[in-house]
């Protein structure tokens, strides 16, 4: 056998420091705090494994084995200064170990180092786990084995909570009828003055919580806090009123003082809760109720039931599986505790309660201890001592900061090191100085810790700080929420069947969401508005201009020629010169007025209004109708496309009539259709007429009728009544001649029409026919260009404007879309219903695959 030289055994050593050291690179730092231990135990018993070898070479050997163990101790010194550079570095997210190694050196001969049989004294291990742990009875005892053991339970339920405050959160979206289905939340109680916010907000970080002398908690605040390892910021959310990213926490402070002050003051308190969830790398994940604090007597502007008022409010969170923690102040008798009395009623057996005693500094530090260890009102889960406010003349040694050593680069101090590793402050990660987060809670949190730490014998074994308050929490409500899995499980499955039963009995299991039922009612009326445009062709475009314009024609007709002193004249040959000039020129501004009355503007306006009004009948006939909201928005988009084009459509028409203002030409075929429109606008005209008559002799009576018409023609305008005839009956009959004459004058226009007006030479005797062949030349040419600069642009931007409107609606305002129609809500409800419940029930699933899983593993 080789003897083993000391040069190869110093290598040796290298290597196995260099091992684990690598191995420390790889390792999480809490890991790095439980490995430690091990590590240092594998380097100095690498001689004694190797002691036995190096015997058989030699005394030789032996004197070079003592020097190298000499070198080994040097190197262990050298690896020592290592892992506490190590440790500053990593002092940003680990408590603060200095107090704690130095008290743990005292103890020993070597401060920090091994102890005389060369392992490394729990304390070192134990002061990463803060001052406060060991102020609650952790004792240099405690097996190294069985820290690692709960560290690694630690890191593999890390998510755990998280995702069963996920599962709480999709459960209360499932709607009111299920509100037995939740996991447990932490429901803070107490009176008024007990500091009941100030314990919140020192678990939070954060002052946000409104404050004032006159009630301001007039809801509950159902506060969930969301550990993002990944996020440098802290922000709030408001998911009732919609309201997300909050960064700036006086903003959420006033949020929440406007919506407890919308309850009136004769109400006082409301159930309706006020839902905030603060998302930070800071905080743990935890689900908090905030509730009103108990009073003892109702001020004069207050509601005579508000004390019972609160009461119940209380008794309906405080009910099971909820978690309970009722604070107390140190200054008041817990026989006087509003918070306990409520919790007892709750909880007669205090399995679910959480004792939190606050101001424990206005006692005595020996009465402080007495009451936490209470055994007069006592609770499975034991009270925890806090002190949330410093005194008013206590000042920080420091003046700005907890720890000089984690100062940042301006100066200023993070509050990262306040609450550990696991949910602390988000000072760090947002880079807020001191000032920024507010001096009162840093002096606060020194206090609490300075005064603890000062009377740490009186407070042993006792429960004391924010912090393990907070680390307290955190591991009751994961127990709390994952003893609850499996009955919450069940129910949910049982719901899940009804609700399936129901969605398959009502809707066929047919899918429908908010989106798709508006893409689908979408596509319905595109489909329609491509009907419509296949039917709007030129001809039915041109007989909406060719109505307007005819009933002008009549109008023109009526005004300069539908006459009684212009029948004669109209009715003979005209052989005179000067008579055929004048009818000539009566004829000339006939038709001037026709072209001249801005066809371009208003064949666009008749084009645009005949568009809107077909799609108004066809919204009509789909499930839009219901839907004032995206009626509105087709509307305004229809509007808007057409808008884009009224204006150089106008003017396009109006230039292109230009010409038919100075001179007209017209065919013999021209003529020929004119006339035959003509004869059968004036039939029409004639049947209106004497319908129109019909209707008022009817209803006047035709004696009565004939007594007023003749009264009528006899005195004119006269304004004398005789034989009892109302002003009503005059106006019957006054409207009936009218009508009695122009259907004399049709039938006599009309006769002209059909025996001499058949030569377009006949235009001046005829101006019926030449108006109508002016009208027909007008719209034939508008529609023209109506076709081609209005429809075919609406009709093929109109969609794509419409999907654009669509694509920036919220999915509230979709989902408030599709919830206008009743039963399309019960649908939309009960399938969502469904998923929600689906969805926690295959997370429940999940957990319980795992945690069955770590049993089997922890058994083996």
């Amino acid at each position: 056998m080789m003897p083993f030289l000391p040069s190869q055994f110093v290598q040796l050593m290298h290597f196995t420091a260099r091992r684990e050291l690598n191995r420390l690179t790889i390792v999480s730092p809490r890991r790095f705090i439980t490995i430690f231990p091990k590590i240092i135990g594998k380097v100095i018993k690498a001689p004694a494994y190797l002691g036995g070898a190096m015997a058989a070479t030699g005394s030789y050997i032996a004197y070079k084995v003592e020097q190298t163990t000499n070198y080994t101790m040097d190197k262990f010194g050298q690896f020592q200064d290592f892992s506490n550079n190590m440790k500053d570095k990593l002092n940003d997210w680990l408590p603060d170990m200095t107090s704690v190694q130095q008290n743990s050196g005292n103890n020993g001969a070597n401060e920090g180092g091994p102890n005389s049989d060369g392992s490394i004294p729990s304390a070192v291990v134990l002061g990463s786990l803060g001052d406060d742990e060991q102020a609650v009875g952790t004792t240099d005892d405690d097996d190294d084995d069985d820290i690692e053991k709960e560290d690694n339970t630690q890191e593999e339920m890390l998510n755990l909570t998280k995702q069963m405050i996920e599962i709480r959160s999709i459960l209360n979206k499932v709607d009111s009828a299920s509100a037995h289905l939740t996991l447990p939340s932490i429901v803070v109680i107490g009176s008024q003055s007990s500091g009941k916010s100030s314990v919140l907000e020192s678990i939070v970080g954060k002052e946000f919580l409104p404050k004032g002398s006159n009630m301001v908690t007039r809801r509950p605040i159902e506060l969930t806090l969301v550990n993002t390892p990944n996020s440098k910021e802290i922000t709030a959310d408001f998911p009732t009123q919609r309201q997300y990213n909050i960064k700036d926490f006086k903003e959420v402070k006033r949020l929440l003082m406007e919506l407890n002050m919308a309850v009136p003051s004769s109400e006082a308190v409301s159930e309706e809760p006020i839902q905030l969830t603060i998302k930070s790398s800071r905080v743990p994940d935890l689900s908090l109720v905030d509730l009103p604090g108990y009073i003892q007597i109702e001020a004069a502007d207050q509601p005579i039931e508000l004390k019972s008022k609160i009461q119940q409010l209380c008794e309906k969170y405080l009910n099971e599986p909820n978690i309970i923690l009722a604070i107390s102040a140190a200054d008041v008798d817990l026989a006087n505790s509003s918070a306990l009395r409520a919790a007892k009623a709750a909880d007669p057996r205090g399995l679910r309660t959480i004792g939190v005693i606050t101001k424990l500094d206005l006692v005595s530090p020996e009465a402080a201890r007495g009451i936490l260890n209470n055994n007069r009102y006592p609770l499975k889960m034991g009270y925890v001592g806090v002190i949330t406010k410093s005194p008013s003349n206590f000042r920080s040694e420091h003046s700005v900061g907890l720890f000089d050593k984690s100062r940042n680069n301006d100066g200023t101090t993070p509050l990262g090191g306040i609450f550990g590793k696991k949910g602390a402050s988000s000072a760090e990660s947002t880079g807020q100085s001191n000032s920024e987060l507010g001096l009162q809670q840093i002096q606060s949190y020194e206090f609490e810790k300075q005064y603890f730490r000062e009377n740490k014998k009186t407070f042993t074994n006792c429960q004391v700080s924010t912090k393990q308050l907070r680390e307290k929490l955190i591991k009751i409500l994961e127990v709390s929420m994952s003893d609850a899995l499996e009955p919450t499980s069940a129910v949910i499955q049982q719901e899940l069947d009804d609700t399936s039963y129901l969605f398959k009995v009502e809707f066929n299991d047919r899918q429908l969401t908010p989106k798709s039922y508006l893409l689908n009612n979408i596509d319905i009326l595109k489909l329609s508005i491509k009907e419509f445009q296949e039917k709007f062709t030129r001809n039915e475009l041109k007989s909406i201009l060719k109505a307007d314009l005819d009933q002008r024609v009549l109008d023109i007709l009526a005004s300069r020629y539908w006459k009684d002193e212009n029948l004669p004249e109209l009715s003979t040959q005209l052989n005179n010169e000067n008579e055929m000039m004048y009818w000539h020129k009566k004829l000339e501004l006939a038709s001037s007025s026709l072209t001249k009355i801005g066809i371009g503007r208003l064949s666009t306006v008749l084009v645009t209004s005949s568009i809107l009004k077909e799609l108004q009948n066809i919204l009509d006939e789909t499930q839009l109708k219901n839907h004032d909201l995206i009626k509105d928005l087709v509307n305004n988009t229809a509007v808007n496309v057409l808008n884009a084009k009224y204006y150089s459509t106008a003017d396009q028409v109006e230039n292109c009539i230009k010409p038919f203002k100075y001179e007209i030409d017209l065919e013999d075929r021209d003529w020929d259709l004119a006339r035959t429109h003509s004869i059968r606008l004036i039939k029409e005209e004639l049947s209106q007429c004497k319908q129109q008559y019909d209707t008022i002799k009817n209803s006047v009576g035709s004696k009565k009728l004939n007594r007023v018409m003749t009264y009528l023609e006899n005195n004119g305008s006269s304004e004398k009544e005789t034989l009892g005839m109302s002003k009503i009956l005059l106006e019957r009959g006054s409207e009936a001649v009218f009508l009695d004459k122009r259907t004399q004058v049709l039938e006599f226009r009309l006769k002209m029409l059909k025996n001499k007006c058949t030569k377009k030479s006949d235009k001046d005797r005829c101006p019926e026919v030449f108006l109508n062949a002016v009208n027909e030349k007008l719209t034939s040419t508008a529609v023209l260009f109506l076709n081609v600069e209005l429809l075919s642009d609406f009709f093929y931007n109109f969609p794509i404007e419409l999907d654009k409107k669509l694509g920036v609606l919220t999915d509230e305002q979709v989902e408030m879309f599709a919830k206008e129609d009743p039963k399309i809500a019960r649908h939309i409800e009960l399938q969502k219903r469904k998923e929600l419940l689906e969805l926690a029930l295959q997370k429940i699933d999940s957990i319980l695959v795992f945690k069955r899983s770590y049993k089997q593993v922890g058994k083996k």
